[in-house]
């Protein structure tokens, strides 16, 4: 027999659902349709004129080479980002899933960075990768190991990406701790019995059996990365040297506020927001199949 919720007024479930409608439509519908009419227009920047171009602000959009350049950017940026944040975060949460002693302190640690800020995340590795003052920069030194990344593109890349898997480490660890909590001691025990190894437990049911967790975390690391780390590269490196750090979002930005080309950015909003809804529906469509729920 199925329970089967019922209200005494008929309009009350979509009163209820109403909230969560309304700040969807002002804060995603309406922008994005605002940001889908403004990629066919050439405005002042003061917006007082606009001139109708259909499709030339993507035309030029793809004719630039430093547009183009950051897809690639962007692509390297996002699989550092999401990967590292993943590996080490599963990492971290099965060394907290085996720990006894002062367990609640350590798991408490490990979810403190998730309450920084992305552009303070950014400020804290910039002061520590600093050439001239920075604690790691110094370290790295006396490895001669000569660290600038006012220069030097791949150590910019390097900053940028570290960062924003610091802050992000503890959001994966919270879900991968809750999701290695979830799964039967019963049974890793019978695995055991049976002669199973560590390692060969953790690949053949630990792993299938956080497949939930796993593909949840890469659907949310991946737009974390592809537009929450914003804050991070503005506050360290500002997408340089010579555009090197520059991503998609970031290009957005430094087109409309910076550049003042409206249309431009409006244009590049679209493209970023449909390559992201095009990656979600892969995740969902393919990578969910091999999900076991």
């Amino acid at each position: 027999m199925k329970n089967q919720v019922t209200f005494p007024n008929r309009f009350l479930p979509y009163l209820l659902v109403l909230p969560q409608i309304l700040i969807t439509f002002v804060f995603f519908l309406w922008p994005s349709w605002q940001a889908l009419e403004q990629s066919f227009f050439i405005e002042d920047a003061f917006g007082f004129k606009r001139q109708f171009v259909f499709l030339d602000n993507y035309l030029e959009l793809f004719a630039d080479e430093s547009y183009r350049k950051s897809f690639y950017t962007t692509f390297v940026f996002c699989s550092l980002v999401v990967f590292f944040t993943m590996a080490i975060g599963l990492l971290f949460a099965v060394a907290a899933n085996r720990v006894i002693r002062s367990a609640l302190m350590y798991r408490s640690t490990m979810i403190l960075p998730y309450a920084v800020a992305p552009a303070l995340a950014g400020v804290l590795w910039y002061f520590l990768m600093n050439p001239s003052v920075g604690i790691v920069a110094y370290w790295l030194s006396l490895f001669s190991i000569d660290w600038n990344h006012y220069v030097n593109g791949g150590q910019a890349m390097i900053l940028v990406v570290v960062a924003s898997i610091w802050r992000q480490i503890s959001y994966t660890f919270l879900f991968f701790l809750a999701g290695l909590q979830s799964i039967p001691r019963s049974l890793i025990e019978a695995a055991a019995i049976d002669g199973s190894g560590p390692f060969k437990r953790f690949w053949t049911i630990t792993f299938p059996l956080l497949s939930p967790t796993t593909f949840f975390l890469l659907v949310m690391n991946l737009v974390y990365a592809t537009f929450d780390t914003f804050g991070v590269i503005h506050a360290t490196t500002d997408g340089g040297p010579a555009q090197e750090t520059s991503i998609l979002v970031f290009k957005v930005y430094n087109t409309g506020f910076i550049g003042q080309d409206y249309g431009s950015s409006a244009s590049q909003s679209v493209i970023l927001m449909t390559i992201v809804i095009l990656l979600t529906f892969f995740q969902f469509r393919y990578l969910e199949r091999k999900v076991v729920y």
